[in-house]
């Protein structure tokens, strides 16, 4: 497990909530996870810049995010990261925090 994601959401100019997204990382392959855990502490600040730049384009407050879409967009920072494909992103929980009024 990866530690939990926050982005803000922006609605109309104005934080409205936060996307928390949550993942893991199946490895299978020994070498593969080794690069991984070698770069894990570059990984997420991608993760983290991928999902900010998701959210200000796509996410609302009052719209489920497309859960494919972010595990599809996670998943090819992750090969891209580790050069190669192998490694699977399991998407654990995704959920709006709405703003308290």
């Amino acid at each position: 497990m990866i530690e939990p994601m926050y982005t803000t959401i922006v609605d109309e100019g104005r934080p409205t909530g936060m996307l928390l997204v949550a993942i893991g990382l199946d490895i299978p392959d020994r070498d593969l996870r080794a690069e991984a855990d070698h770069g894990m502490p570059v990984l997420p600040d991608d993760y983290v810049r991928s999902l900010m730049s998701f959210t200000a384009a796509t996410v609302r407050p009052a719209r489920q995010p497309d859960v494919v879409a972010i595990a599809d967009r996670l998943q090819r920072v992750t090969d891209k990261a580790l050069h190669r494909e192998g490694a699977r992103v399991l998407l654990a929980q995704v959920v709006i925090q709405p703003k308290k009024l």
